[in-house]
């Protein structure tokens, strides 16, 4: 089966979501998904108890602090992150191992200059034919959506977070 590239950017809610919910599909019919996570970690997001449950066919792994990512002036740790999330995912997808990789919030670090976007695009075309790859997070770049099969922009219309509600369990995070 022919592997096609997606990507999930916009500003609106939902880019991770669509993500996993691809993943959850997949596992339901046996095939094993990675998941890196580009820009997140050590927070109890809870996907990470969901994608234990769907162990062994779904792995997640993660490759950023649980601090903020200064756009303007990331710290070296974040670039140090991000760098390796890219090298493993490289790695990964070249092994033939998977039947889907998702790559999420690249476009983020892309955007933030944390990693080379050429990286990236080498990445995808080196891909085997039969991956599907999945690249999530707002501002993804014109090269990207270019390159990719499926291009799904989720688009804000309306958030509760401009009414001060934060961030909810199983909800946002």
């Amino acid at each position: 089966m022919k592997g096609y590239i997606h990507c999930y950017t916009g500003n609106g809610k939902g880019k991770t979501t669509a993500s996993l919910g691809l993943a959850l599909r997949n596992a339901g019919h046996k095939r094993k998904v990675l998941i890196i996570q580009f820009m997140k970690g050590n927070i109890e997001y809870g996907e990470l108890n969901g994608v234990k449950m769907l162990s062994p066919y779904v792995v997640l792994k993660q490759f950023g602090r649980a601090d903020f990512v200064s756009k303007e002036n990331p710290e070296p740790i974040d670039i140090d992150f991000a760098k390796k999330g890219l090298q493993e995912a490289s790695k990964q997808i070249s092994s033939g191992k998977w039947d889907v990789v998702v790559l999420d919030e690249i476009n983020v670090a892309l955007d933030f200059k944390l990693i080379d976007l050429n990286e990236v695009l080498s990445i995808i075309k080196n891909k085997p034919e039969s991956l599907e790859l999945v690249l999530t997070g707002r501002y993804a770049p014109k090269e990207i959506i270019e390159t990719a099969d499926l291009v799904t922009e989720m688009k804000e219309i309306k958030h509760y977070y401009h009414n001060n509600v934060n961030g909810r369990k199983g909800i946002e995070y």
